[in-house]
């Protein structure tokens, strides 16, 4: 029974920083357009290549070994 006076504290710290990170989350714009985010895997990265994929892209299909 002495256990619930830890517990019962405990357990609401715990609810009371559940509901911070949630806010902090809500309020700093994470949920924001999330079906553009989720189309974004679909559509090729802007990006520089570095060396090796500039290599690997600029080289014809000729050279790359058949299996």
């Amino acid at each position: 029974m002495d256990v619930l006076y830890l517990l019962i504290p405990v357990s609401a710290l715990l609810v009371l920083g559940i509901l911070g990170v949630f806010a902090w989350a809500l309020y700093s714009g994470q949920f924001d357009e999330l079906e553009q985010q989720g189309s974004a895997i679909l559509r090729p990265a802007r990006g520089d290549l570095d060396a090796h994929q500039a290599s690997v892209a600029s080289a014809p299909e000729e050279s790359f070994p058949t299996i």
